[in-house]
């Protein structure tokens, strides 16, 4: 076991575990952080989706040691009070169903905005299309997408 300091949400927290285990572990088991989802364990669901020095990462595959001296927000972090102009679109439109990749879907999107804030169509279907929803509320999801571009660009 190491001792590892993580700056998660703006807040620093020392966390000992085993150097390759995955950050979406620490998150949840260690930091009760469980907003962010365990999907598939492999990177290809998007459910474990957290921004690293604002960019959109599968947390289910970066091993701990890898995401010290990095800013980790999680979707806890993103606006603790669900103001962040992302979580109102997503509750205005009423996207989620059974939510289970939301947090995925909203953290790709607030990773996405970080890089192109008045991102392409196709730069936002890339990117959204890499988080898999399991009930298909796909058609919610781009149209609150779409809500909070618009926003952030105001």
């Amino acid at each position: 076991m190491s001792l590892f300091s993580l700056q998660i949400n703006g807040h620093t927290h020392n966390v000992e575990s085993e150097p390759d285990m995955p950050l979406l572990w620490v998150l949840r088991d260690i930091l009760d952080l469980t907003g962010t989802k365990f999907g598939c364990g492999v990177a290809s669901c998007g459910a474990c989706t957290v921004l690293v020095d604002g960019d959109a990462v599968r947390s289910c595959v970066l091993p701990v040691q890898n995401a010290v001296g990095s800013a980790i927000t999680t979707i806890e972090g993103l606006s603790p009070d669900g103001a962040h102009p992302i979580q109102k679109a997503w509750e205005a439109v009423g996207v989620p169903q059974c939510g289970y990749c939301q947090s995925g879907q909203m953290m790709t999107l607030a990773g996405l905005i970080n890089r192109h804030p008045k991102p392409s169509e196709a730069e936002l279907s890339a990117a959204m299309s890499q988080v898999l929803c399991r009930c298909g509320t796909y058609h919610r999801i781009r149209q609150a997408a779409l809500m909070a571009i618009d926003a952030m660009n105001q």
